[in-house]
């Protein structure tokens, strides 16, 4: 291996003030962090939940008192030490008592996507043969009954939500409420166990695993000592500082290793206070009547967002959007330069970040996937106080993030305290394998040494698998998965992440996959961002039924080429789109075409959708589809309609391609 460049974060000053790592290390385990919290500030208010409507707060004591029921309650059912507790369902106060619980019997966490359908949960079951699963209501604990056997090792299913259980005799059933009395029962007959749980807890004991993205197969699961997790936490806040009483809407799923970050690490570390919103879809207006101090929204959340402000100026008056577009151009413009137009804030941004809840915010985070310069840039004109990160589930997280003084619109920022980035195997223009080493990375994969020796080389580095370099001001550029880096048959190279962002930017495009792998030319499957594209086509009285009818209509494939021009202008020439289709339906984890974090899979999408990329690169015009989707609740449905395959204007260029 040659090393083409490296950067550590100990030599870059992050905010000393931010430094928690006195308070770890007294309470170096996450049990030990809560019930200190408990007993210094038993009634400050450590976690809020919305329910019908009412904001209800948890101060740490009664926090700590949760978690202390259940404890007693999983030591009662011989939960312990090596043993796993698995919990899936929305963010609730509920998922963390139970994790913390957990890890105060010695026992590990493994939290699941919510979304996940019974086959993933299957496999992660099979994998971890967690003992005691914590679900969130009668869809979550379905899921589960419906495996039957295939299940051995869960003994216990706890609830938490009541509503639809009656029906249900399965022995293993236990409701929260219970599950508490039982641990309240325990204290009253023990009444220092609980303590002597806490202090037994080791620092280098495995807490917490964590499923990976798998973009490319079945998730591994990292494993995270207590130690690690706090550690991290504590670099993490040197460099992008919260304290007691900040607010935070807990928006990402908690299974998601950056929720986990801030719901649970900041959480406890630094006392700020987490809110978690009544459902999933009311998230959004949740965060504007929280008006939070930190915000962490994943790339396809900001997108959204940013597509969702641009589809209400389309119903606003023609002298309203000549001032936000007016505002949007003046705002980035003054960006790009390094300054803030006062002009835009005044007249626009100010009343918008507060029409989102923006407007107390003193940070905030992408991260997960690629987020395009325009989107960021858009945020940042809004004033809105926005930093990329950078990291994978191995590495905790984020571990390279913007420093307020210096952000890059095409970087991710430098690396955090004890984090040192290298670049391996670079070619001439200084691009290779970017690979990582920090105190805190995970212990390996649960029950896989061999992928975990193939995780790290020689000297402990995490070997990230993405392409990348160290611009002249090293800051890291991350350019794409180095298996994705694609190359033309006529030897264009290119990153189909980076065009896939520039789409994005655009409001009516939800999802796109950008082709061109040993191709002549560079190609685009596009989905439209239904809702916004069915409203533009109501105002233009466009007739319509379904995603799929819409989605072949000529008037959205005329609008969806004008968008494709637009973002051709900038790029270069043999890297633009010839074609591109709109497909019949949107993109979905729950078909296997994104990850539960919404990444990619390319190798499903090739293989899937292998007839339509083949027309593409004929000479048809057309692709005639004949398929059936099964949605999650089992239904099914036929589509059979044509895909119109757009020739874009270059048509000399692409002729001669396909001549060759």
């Amino acid at each position: 291996m040659t090393v083409h460049r490296e950067i550590s974060g100990s030599k870059i000053k992050w905010d000393a003030g931010a430094n928690h790592a006195a308070a770890v290390q007294a309470n170096d385990t996450l049990p030990k962090m809560l019930l200190a919290n408990a007993k210094a500030y038993p009634n400050d208010v450590a976690q809020r939940e919305k329910d019908f409507g009412i904001w209800n707060e948890i101060t740490w004591g009664k926090f700590n008192s949760h978690v202390k029921n259940m404890a007693l309650a999983f030591d009662q059912l011989g939960v312990k030490q090596g043993d796993v507790v698995a919990i899936i369902g929305d963010n609730r106060p509920e998922w963390v008592w139970g994790e913390i619980a957990a890890h105060t019997v010695k026992a590990m966490s493994l939290g699941i996507y919510r979304e996940a359908l019974e086959e993933e949960i299957a496999y992660l079951v099979d994998y971890a043969k967690p003992k005691v699963v914590v679900a969130e209501d009668e869809e979550q604990v379905d899921k589960f009954l419906e495996l039957g056997d295939r299940i051995p090792s869960i003994e216990k299913i706890i609830y938490h939500d009541p509503r639809g259980m009656k029906k249900y005799d399965d022995p293993r059933l236990i409701f929260l409420a219970d599950l508490e009395k039982m641990g309240e029962e325990a204290a009253a007959k023990n009444p220092g166990r609980y303590e002597e749980l806490v202090a037994a807890t080791q620092t280098d004991d495995v807490a917490v695993l964590c499923t990976t993205s798998g973009t490319t197969s079945n998730p591994k699961l990292a494993m995270w000592k207590h130690s690690a997790f706090l550690g991290h936490a504590v670099n993490y806040l040197r460099a992008d500082p919260m304290g007691a009483g900040d607010e935070y809407l807990a928006v990402l799923p908690l299974s998601w290793v950056m929720e986990q970050m801030y719901s649970v690490a900041w959480n406890l570390v630094a006392r700020m206070i987490v809110n978690f919103p009544e459902e999933e879809e009311t998230a959004m207006s949740d965060l504007r009547e929280i008006g939070p101090h930190f915000v962490l929204l994943s790339p396809r959340v900001w997108e959204v967002v940013a597509a969702d402000i641009r589809a209400r100026m389309m119903e606003s008056s023609p002298w309203k959007q000549t001032i936000f577009d007016w505002g949007v151009k003046a705002g980035i413009s003054a960006v790009e330069r390094g300054e803030r137009s006062q002009a835009a804030e005044l007249i626009l941004f100010r009343a918008l970040r507060d029409r989102l809840g923006f407007s107390r915010l003193k940070s905030a985070a992408t991260g997960g996937a690629a987020m395009g310069p325009d989107t960021f840039k858009f945020f940042q004109a809004m004033g809105v106080p926005l930093k990329q990160l950078y990291g994978q589930t191995e590495g905790l997280g984020a571990y390279t993030i913007h420093k307020w003084d210096d952000i890059d619109h095409d970087t991710v920022g430098f690396p955090m305290n004890d984090c040192t980035i290298k670049i391996r195997n670079a070619d001439d223009e200084g691009m290779g394998e970017i690979i990582v080493n920090h105190p805190n990375l995970m212990t390996g994969y649960y029950k896989n040494t061999d992928d975990t020796d193939e995780a790290f080389d020689q000297d402990g580095n995490f070997l990230t698998g993405d392409a990348g370099y160290l611009n002249d001001k090293n800051h890291l550029v991350v350019v794409d998965r180095i298996k994705d880096l694609s190359e033309t048959s006529k030897g264009i190279k290119f990153s189909p992440q980076f065009i896939e962002n520039k789409l994005k930017f655009s409001t009516f495009v939800a999802e796109a996959v950008i082709l061109g792998k040993d191709q002549p030319y560079i190609s685009a499957m596009i989905c439209i961002r239904y809702p916004i594209v069915s409203k533009w086509a109501e105002q233009r009285r466009i007739a319509f039924t379904t995603y799929t009818d819409l989605a072949s209509r000529p008037e959205i494939y005329e609008l969806l080429r004008k968008e494709v021009e637009a973002v051709n202008e900038h790029l270069p020439e043999a890297q633009r789109i010839k074609k591109f289709v709109l497909l019949y339906k949107e993109l979905d984890a729950d078909d296997g075409e994104l990850t539960r974090t919404k990444k990619v899979r390319r190798g499903v999408i090739a293989d899937k959708y292998a007839d339509i990329i083949g027309k593409i690169y004929s000479d048809d015009t057309h692709v005639d589809i004949d398929t059936v989707i099964a949605f999650q609740d089992g239904t099914k449905q036929r589509i059979k309609t044509s895909l119109k395959v757009q020739r874009l204007d270059d048509k000399s260029a692409m002729e001669g391609s396909m001549a060759s």
